[in-house]
């Protein structure tokens, strides 16, 4: 993670407009406005978000803010200028990082921050970030966020029809992700929800993610273990699950796991 202070040269007081947030590994970036950011003096885009009271922009807009900032892609000379500039091909953040955010349209500029302490703007927020996700029942999502809060949200209740074509299966519905560091939930780079939507909805159960993971360990066992508890072969379990008798919860070319409580109850059989 690379870390950006937005600031402004025409502005007194050294004062910071923001974060910029880079993931290097699926560059990805994100932006962080102050609390009651002044419209007036927020960059020309992320006004706009101010002026509503959204500070956390998400990473569509912020890389919008980003192209902005440095050469387009479709310049008709942009092979040359990434020749000259030692880049084997277009990268925004390189280019971003050739002139540090400096633009024809505006005084702003980015300074490279430490992230080691994190800014106190963003220690408060990293706290509602996603830690982690299981899929239930479609349209249900538990989520476990960072500051120990898990909650189980139905996602029919958003308002938000770029998420809507993976809310018609259960199979489509299950490929959601953790946006990176948590920002959100994604099923495609248009098809999203914020951390902070997704914080502010939901019914709080009293579940961690430590709960769910002593659960996985001492009660999710793998064919091998099945077979001990049994006391017989893998052709037996292969058996028994061609029977319906036995039913593994998740499947690979390589593995099989079974719930153990499945498991004893057909060793007391």
């Amino acid at each position: 993670m690379r870390l950006f202070a937005i600031k402004d040269d025409s502005l007194e007081n050294n004062k910071v407009l923001g974060y910029l947030i880079y993931y290097e590994n699926s560059k990805s970036f994100y932006i962080e406005l102050p609390d009651g950011a002044d419209r007036w003096e927020t960059p020309i885009i992320l006004s706009s978000f101010a002026e509503r009271g959204i500070y956390t922009i998400d990473c569509n807009w912020s890389k919008r803010w980003i192209q902005q900032r440095i050469i387009p892609q479709d310049r008709q000379n942009i092979g040359q200028i990434l020749r000259d500039n030692n880049l084997k091909e277009y990268d925004e953040f390189a280019l971003l990082m050739l002139t540090m955010g400096h633009c024809e349209q505006d005084d702003c500029y980015l300074e490279e921050n430490s992230v080691d302490p994190l800014p106190d703007l963003l220690i408060g927020r990293w706290k509602t970030k996603i830690k982690d996700i299981v899929p239930m029942g479609m349209p249900r999502l538990l989520v476990f966020f960072r500051n120990g809060i898990s909650k189980v949200i139905d996602l029919s209740e958003f308002d938000n029809e770029s998420i809507v074509p993976f809310l018609t299966s259960q199979e489509r519905f299950n490929t959601v992700e953790v946006q990176p560091d948590g920002y959100g939930i994604c099923w495609s780079s248009s098809a999203m929800l914020s951390h902070k939507e997704l914080y502010s909805r939901g019914v709080t159960i009293p579940l961690s993610l430590d709960d769910l993971n002593r659960y996985v360990q001492y009660r999710v066992v793998s064919a091998s273990e099945a077979c001990s508890i049994l006391d017989c072969s893998r052709q037996n379990i292969d058996d028994l699950m061609h029977r319906d008798k036995l039913h593994p919860i998740r499947t690979d070319a390589k593995y099989k796991l079974f719930s153990k409580a499945e498991v004893m109850d057909r060793k007391r059989l």
